[in-house]
């Protein structure tokens, strides 16, 4: 597995091109989703799966880059 299970802000920032502060912001709002379905989530990191589910429906712009 050449990933982490878990984006950090950095990555989520990167990867919107936005600044690291919202990247922060995105993931509070997505941890706050996922703790109200039951999960345990950490602070600055967001499962890396459920990011890429909620931004671009599933598949990372990686995976899409591949299929193209």
């Amino acid at each position: 597995m050449d990933k982490e299970l878990f984006i950090t802000a950095e990555e989520v920032a990167k990867e919107l091109r936005v600044s690291q502060s919202y990247a922060y912001k995105v993931i509070r709002q997505m941890n706050q989703q996922l703790k109200q379905n039951g999960f345990i989530v950490m602070r600055g990191k967001v499962s890396r799966q459920y990011f890429y589910e909620k931004i671009y429906g599933g598949t990372s712009t990686e995976d899409k880059r591949e299929v193209s």
